[in-house]
């Protein structure tokens, strides 16, 4: 069986407030665009739809302490391995820091301090 292309993905789980989701949606599609012209193999962006499953003790809902007018959702970019993102994220880190340089953290349609990030290693997939 051949091996994936997709050796390492950057996730995330952030919580929007509904009134934002338009606003999101928009800084996902340029964020989805920019990550791909600078090398990365994907990048979805992922609204959280069965939030309270069966037999699931602690979900994302209750992770972020989701209020009924917010969104859980949860995103993730794939690459060829870390030191392939590293290097996309170089040039992504450059790019953003000149065109949002005036920009500051209040003016994100999404609560910076409840979101989590992590790097991950595939290792079945």
């Amino acid at each position: 069986m051949a091996k994936s292309k997709t050796q390492y993905v950057d996730g995330f789980v952030l919580v929007v407030p509904k009134k934002n989701r338009t606003a999101y949606k928009k800084m996902a599609t340029e964020a989805k665009g920019i990550w791909l012209s600078y090398g990365a193999l994907d990048y979805k962006e992922c609204l959280i739809d069965d939030a309270k499953p069966k037999h699931i003790t602690f979900t994302f809902a209750k992770m972020t302490k989701v209020k009924k007018n917010e969104d859980v959702w949860f995103s993730y970019i794939t690459y060829r391995n870390k030191k392939h993102r590293n290097a996309v994220n170089k040039k992504i880190d450059a790019h953003m820091s000149e065109k949002y340089k005036d920009a500051k953290m209040s003016d994100m349609p999404f609560d910076m301090k409840r979101t989590a990030f992590a790097g991950f290693n595939v290792i079945v997939g």
